[in-house]
């Protein structure tokens, strides 16, 4: 597998972010045989941990709300829709959908980015109270986290793709 190929094909496991398959395809410990989902993934966060703060921090911007408007519009990448979908937050009340509208603002407010959270075998009761706790983190304390939950996602997004093991 060439460059091109792995970017082309692991491109969008770290969501709308690219440049971290295209920097981790060096991080393979053999570039010419298919790659296995844990050296790939070893790779692509090796790629995220050795980008300066801005840059991770643009990974955890692109993410989007918890079934927020980019949810409710339909705007989500597959497989955001289809994670969220999985927790049950494209079934949420009004009134369940007000109080994540109100832990987003919140939560953005205090740190400057998405709630970020490996959703998958969670439901909307976890996730909230996540949501809750974590709104109680410093900011260190929470980019970590975050940055820690978005490899989380790269993992389950590999897994789901099947790729060689």
């Amino acid at each position: 597998m060439d460059r091109s190929e792995f970017v082309d094909r692991f491109g969008g496991i770290f969501e709308h972010s690219p440049w971290i398959a295209e920097r981790g395809f060096s991080h393979l410990p053999d570039q010419e045989a298919a790659p296995k989902a844990s050296q790939v993934h070893v790779a692509l966060c090796q790629a995220f941990r050795e980008a300066d703060r801005e840059d991770r921090l643009k990974v955890l911007e692109a993410h989007p709300d918890l079934a927020g408007k980019v949810a409710v519009s339909g705007g989500l990448t597959e497989a955001s829709r289809g994670e969220q979908a999985g927790a049950g937050l494209d079934r949420l009340s009004e009134d369940e959908h007000q109080h994540f509208a109100d832990l987003n603002r919140r939560y953005r407010q205090q740190f400057g980015f998405p709630f970020i959270i490996a959703v998958k075998g969670l439901g909307k009761e976890d996730i909230l109270r996540a949501f809750e706790k974590r709104l109680t983190h410093t900011q260190a304390e929470e980019f970590t986290a975050a940055c820690d939950e978005v490899e989380k996602i790269a993992l389950l997004r590999l897994e789901a793709m099947k790729p060689e093991t």
